[in-house]
């Protein structure tokens, strides 16, 4: 006998529409939406959700989250001084956090801590309802070169014996463009989702920087004809706007960061159907210049922020203003916890982003960034019912998504948790 779930909204925002609507009602029969709207009759079996004091939404979507740690206070650590196995661990705490917390689904772009697959392990088993957790899109792991900023050996780099032992733990680190391509079949075979590259420098990493091409135009061409052969698709962690640029007349499908980016960048991002997910949590103590908080960084971090604060401020009004297609990610690996992804929403609404364009970015836009938009994304007949609701103010209130009320995913509802850090 099938189940039906009715419920009865506040406002209603179904990830397409730029409003919140009233009156709405949404049925969900097992694990779909059999209807929504206003005038939906209510079968006499179904179980009543009464959320006419919330404002329900999609459930939300992180897409870009790396789950395998445990504390952002410690990863450092966590990267070299913990087991695999305790970094699959930290995974379905976070699968689970991020549940609790109104996103049914992460998106995972290889691994800090982690050189192996228990990402994908965690996946299958949530989808095979062995465990709870939020939905899995993963590349397990992402390609990089040696002293690049995938490359966290960095950190013995002054003990070189030491250093080249721990580079070596990172089978997807390599070079040439044979290397490379090896690399993307064998991703592809354990069972990664998309390819992700670590194509430039970065923040977080303490011999590189962000202006930095570390892959040669031979490797990274190499890669995504081959992702692109084996029918997948990739992104790259990139800052600067040639290396963006670069990427794209090589045919990359998405890009993370573009913290740097110009107007000639962003319109070639347009013009070339290039999804970017900014990712602007990492560097709101330089945006918001913040110098109290920016001292509150690793030294690396803080430097890079101080000598790119200039770049970074420009670069995000660049982000704001363009008509990218932009995706809602946090990369949060040097300021809150990685399951905490509704700091994201307080970010942009503080850029000036809007309520809509960033929900629309969490729902629908990134369900199509992860190739699901057939199956989440938006509160429609047919679709998964992953469902969130949210009882503070979003248009005016830029906490309102860090204290999810309510968690439905796939039909199922799931205990809430509201971030440790909010006060009321």
């Amino acid at each position: 006998m099938s189940k039906y779930t009715y419920i009865i909204c506040g406002k209603f925002y179904n990830g397409i529409d730029a409003e919140f609507k009233e009156g709405y009602k949404i049925l969900v029969k097992d694990n779909k939406i059999e209807a929504v709207g206003r005038e939906i009759p209510q079968p006499e079996t179904a179980e009543v959700v009464d959320l006419s004091d919330a404002t329900v939404t999609p459930g939300m979507i992180d897409a870009h989250m790396h789950m395998d740690y445990i504390d952002w206070h410690t990863i450092r650590e966590e990267v070299y001084t913990t087991s695999e196995e305790a970094k699959t661990i930290a995974i379905i705490r976070t699968a689970q956090k991020t549940l609790s917390r109104g996103f049914t689904t992460v998106r995972h772009p290889g691994g800090i801590t982690s050189n192996g697959f228990g990402v994908l392990d965690v996946k299958r088993a949530i989808e095979k309802g062995y465990i709870t957790g939020s939905r899995i899109v993963a590349a397990p792991r992402f390609l990089c070169a040696a002293g690049s900023h995938g490359d966290l050996s960095q950190g013995f780099a002054r003990n070189p014996e030491l250093s080249n032992i721990a580079q070596n733990l990172r089978l997807s680190l390599g070079a040439g463009k044979d290397f490379f391509a090896n690399a993307v079949r064998e991703e592809i075979k354990y069972g990664a989702d998309f390819i992700k590259i670590m194509a430039t420098g970065g923040f977080f990493t303490p011999y590189d920087n962000p202006s930095q091409q570390q892959m040669n135009d031979e490797e990274l061409k190499s890669i995504m004809d081959t992702a692109h052969e084996w029918g997948k698709t990739v992104t790259a962690h990139v800052y600067s706007v040639n290396h963006m640029q670069k990427l794209i007349k090589f045919g990359i499908d998405g890009m993370e960061h573009c913290s740097l980016m110009d107007e000639e960048t962003a319109q070639m991002i347009i013009d070339n159907d290039v999804y970017v997910v900014p990712t602007f949590c990492p560097y709101e103590e330089a945006v918001h210049y913040d110098p109290v908080m920016i001292q509150t960084k690793q030294k690396e971090y803080r430097i890079k922020l101080e000598y790119y604060k200039d770049a970074l401020q420009a670069g995000r009004e660049v982000i704001k203003n363009c008509k990218c297609k932009l995706g809602y990610g946090t990369d949060m690996v040097a300021t809150h916890q990685n399951y905490e992804s509704g700091y994201e929403f307080k970010a942009w609404m503080e850029s000036g982003m809007g309520t809509f364009r960033t929900l629309h970015a969490a729902t629908k836009v990134n369900s199509e960034i992860l190739q699901l938009e057939d199956k989440i994304g938006t509160l429609e007949p047919g679709k998964y019912a992953d469902i969130a609701a949210w009882k503070r103010d979003l248009m005016t209130d830029p906490y309102a998504l860090l204290d999810c009320a309510f968690v439905m995913k796939e039909g199922v509802i799931y205990p809430t948790e509201k971030c440790e850090e909010l006060t009321d």
